[in-house]
């Protein structure tokens, strides 16, 4: 049995200064207008949480069935990191693939604080998070450097292919009206912007953001009672853990798995979550007729590229100069814009690019619309061993 996705919502990503129900609200108003039904009608609610946000942020499946209105519905709320929207869809989908209900809302949305990301607030000392701030100062763009670095030194690549990347993206998001950053880059300003975490500039850096998104899931048979004839479909949902030993360094940890009794896995953790989503849906990479990734910086790209299978390792740069991932593209890359265009609004993050697949399988993604796409791959992971990965097909 497969999920259908009904209807799509987002609220425009930026620095609003509202709280982060209304941003979630009105992504689920819109989700609901999409689809043709009423907030009544919904049988089930699945909130992805925000921890900045106090309690309403950690319990928001009731946080925006209040808002909306009482009316009934089963609901749930969960946090995973960047991962949360993966899993809110995961909780929906899976409920109603069980038979217990035929129609489901998903919800994420935040609004974060000035500059990047720092820990919660109290001691910790047991907290790995809490510990790479206070040991280390160790931000998230200390982390995205080593990565970048880790490319310079194995590919050779080159801080201007990192910010070709943002060129690209910026051309993407200038088309997207949820976008964040509507203007289009050029290298020379990317390259002039400020040194954050060497070699990485501050236009290589995705911002911290305010925004919203949300889906509409039904069963197949709930769909076509609507008249829904061809609708866009969830294949697969991966949300899953490392395998022992992680010998590859991931946030917010400062250290890996030592590899001397047990040799590594045959596929490190990143490359994994994109495996288990293509096993689950039956396709390859070959299939995919574009992807949304995990950009928390230009180089991350490059690495995400690789690790979702569409090139082999320390290739993502030949497809980059090539013009495979850009608009046009033999298969592009964040036709979004991605989060160079719209910055981490975390619990938003993995429902927004489930939005833009469904948005280019229908065909109404306007300007950026990719030709003829039938696959559509989103991937990105949360702290601590959470991973996302969702494809959508057509």
């Amino acid at each position: 049995m497969s999920v259908v996705v009904l209807g799509t919502g987002m609220h425009p990503w930026g620095k609003q200064g509202r709280p982060f129900a209304e941003y979630g609200v009105a992504a689920a108003r819109e989700a609901l207008r999409d689809a043709g039904i009423a907030w009544t009608d919904v049988q089930f609610l699945v909130g992805a949480d925000t921890i900045r946000n106090g309690y309403p942020g950690f319990v928001a499946g009731s946080t925006y069935a209040q808002a909306l209105g009482w009316s009934g519905a089963r609901i749930a709320s969960c946090y995973a990191a960047c991962a949360s929207g993966a899993q809110a869809i995961d909780i929906a989908r899976m409920r109603i693939m069980a038979g217990l209900c035929d129609v489901a809302l998903v919800v994420g949305a935040d609004a974060t604080p000035k500059g990047f990301f720092k820990p919660v607030g109290g001691d910790r000392p047991d907290d790995p998070d809490w510990l790479r701030f206070r040991l280390l100062g160790a931000t998230n763009p200390a982390y995205f450097g080593l990565y970048a670095r880790r490319r310079l030194a194995l590919y050779g690549e080159t801080t201007e292919d990192f910010a070709a990347v943002k060129v690209k993206n910026s051309l993407a998001g200038s088309l997207n009206p949820m976008a964040r950053y509507r203007k289009v880059v050029t290298a020379e300003e990317v390259l002039a912007s400020p040194m954050v975490a060497d070699p990485l500039r501050l236009m290589d850096i995705c911002a911290t953001s305010d925004g919203g998104a949300a889906l509409v899931l039904a069963s197949p048979e709930y769909a076509r009672r609507l008249g829904v004839a061809d609708p866009v479909r969830i294949a697969a949902v991966s949300t899953v853990t490392p395998t022992f030993p992680n010998t590859v360094l991931e946030l917010p940890n400062f250290a890996t798995d030592s590899s001397a009794a047990v040799p590594p896995p045959e596929r490190p953790f990143r490359a994994a979550i994109a495996h288990a989503a293509y096993e689950e849906a039956g396709v390859g990479p070959g299939d995919v007729s574009f992807a949304e990734v995990y950009d928390l910086s230009t180089a991350l790209e490059l690495d995400w590229i690789e690790d979702v299978g569409l090139c082999p390792p320390g290739e993502a740069g030949k497809l980059l100069r090539a013009g495979d991932t850009a608009l046009g593209g033999r298969v592009p890359v964040n036709p979004s814009g991605g989060l160079a265009s719209f910055g981490e609004a975390i619990p938003a993050q993995a429902i927004a690019q489930v939005c833009e697949l469904t948005r280019q399988l229908r065909g109404r993604a306007g300007e950026r619309q990719v030709e003829g796409a039938r696959v559509g791959l989103a991937a990105n992971q949360g702290l601590f061993g959470h991973g996302s990965a969702v494809i959508a097909t057509r």
